[in-house]
């Protein structure tokens, strides 16, 4: 068993660097992620993806931090200025921006080990013992001092966060593994087409979470002896895992709570997803607690004025019922049922909006009527306008309908100039 002490763990997350990899650009989010990569997009009425790894880590005691970035960063490298520049490197403290400089090679980042072989130089800089790496574009949050803890005492070089996941979404979606008894890894297949199930279930299988914890010199032999194969993919999933699991210690590690129970834990890389998430929040009792004092979710966000809601006339009452209403936004004799608003809304009267994700600084003019739809950053939807009640009708006017009946609705389609 781990040693609880909290200088044991201390001394663990001071002995750790934490590589975000934060460089995908999120293809299945389609139109969504045309201008932003996908752990730039906004999430929770206020935050944005990359916020819940980087909160993971601070809160967690870890504050050597790097973010690996690529696809069209600017909007992510911004908010990373601004909401996580703060730090104090002589404290021992930093969150550093990694983009793909061609440090080693004249290419950019070619897949996940790549983007640590590229930037050993810099992580050989801070010295760590263990060098943990981190998807950027999952929601949950995760005390990463337990995992660390878990791969010292198992004595593993290598660990995976893991957790069970239905077979039809690891489908193509999830490296999958198979484990002994300990949880050492025995098989590992990145994203295959029909995952091998639990033993014990069926329906589900071990899912990665793209999560690792490596002590840093396994890391960095593997990584060269990976960058002079020829034939490989430059990827922990497809080319690194395979290759160790069988002549060296690879554990995964369940990601639980307390009760032993699976933990909150989206892989937000779809539309449905996307949308499904969100809408998780507007429950009274939501899956993921945001108002958890202990463990918060830090971000940056503009000084603003408080929601407003006005008018209160006949069929002309600003409401929002089952609903989160972020700071700047006004509901002005419009009704907003089951939604989430970010920043700067404005929903103007007599239009009903519900069960719809509204980014900041959209504008919703008078007599509009929307269901079940994603309305990107700084849209204005024009007076009367009808979205998710007919898709018929929605796809005639250029909005992607998804299988599951969630309409995006961007900026570009609406015949405005883009944004991010």
């Amino acid at each position: 068993m781990p040693n609880p002490s909290p200088r044991y763990i201390s001394n663990l997350t001071r002995d750790t660097y934490a590589l975000i990899l934060a460089g995908g650009r999120g293809s299945r989010l389609h139109e969504l992620t045309d201008w932003r990569a996908k752990p730039a997009l906004y999430f929770g009425g206020k935050f944005r993806i990359i916020d819940f790894p980087l909160s993971n880590c601070i809160n967690s005691g870890i504050k050597r931090i790097g973010v690996v970035t690529q696809y069209k960063s600017h909007s992510l490298i911004r908010h990373l200025v601004r909401g996580w520049g703060h730090f104090r490197k002589e404290l021992g403290e930093s969150v550093e921006i990694l983009p793909a400089s061609q440090r080693s090679s004249g290419n950019c980042y070619e897949g996940t080990a790549d983007a640590v072989f590229q930037n050993i130089d810099i992580i050989r800089d801070e010295i760590p013992k263990y060098v943990m790496i981190l998807s950027g574009d999952h929601i949950y949050s995760m005390d990463y001092a337990n995992i660390l803890a878990h791969h010292v005492e198992s004595g593993a070089k290598m660990t995976v966060s893991c957790m069970p996941v239905p077979i039809e979404e690891a489908a193509g979606a999830f490296g999958v593994m198979s484990v002994d008894e300990n949880y050492r890894i025995l098989g590992f297949e990145e994203k295959p087409e029909n995952p091998t199930p639990l033993p014990n279930d069926p329906t589900r299988c071990l899912a990665s979470m793209g999560n690792y914890v490596f002590d840093t010199e396994f890391l960095f032999e593997h990584l060269k002896h990976d960058a002079q194969n020829e034939g490989s993919e430059r990827d922990f999933g497809k080319d690194i895992i395979p290759s160790i699991i069988k002549d060296h210690p690879v554990f995964a590690y369940p990601f639980s709570n307390d009760d032993g129970e699976v933990s909150y834990w989206r892989d937000v890389g779809t539309l449905d997803s996307f949308w499904l998430a969100n809408m998780e929040l507007v429950s009274p009792k939501p899956p993921l607690n945001l108002y958890d004092k202990k463990w918060p979710i830090w971000t940056y966000q503009e000084q603003l004025p408080p929601a407003k809601f006005v008018w209160e006339e006949y069929n002309r009452c600003g409401a929002a019922i089952d609903s989160v209403v972020s700071g700047g936004c006004i509901i002005s004799g419009a009704t907003v049922r089951k939604s989430l608003c970010f920043s700067n809304v404005h929903v103007h009267s007599y239009s009903e909006i519900e069960e719809s994700v509204l980014l900041p600084d959209v504008e919703i003019k008078r007599n509009c009527k929307i269901k079940k739809a994603i309305i990107d950053r700084g849209c204005i939807v024009p007076e009367g306008t009808v979205i998710g009640h007919d898709h018929d009708e929605d796809r005639a006017r250029g909005f992607r309908v998804t299988n599951k009946g969630v309409v995006l609705v961007t900026r570009e389609m609406l015949g405005l100039k883009v944004g991010i």
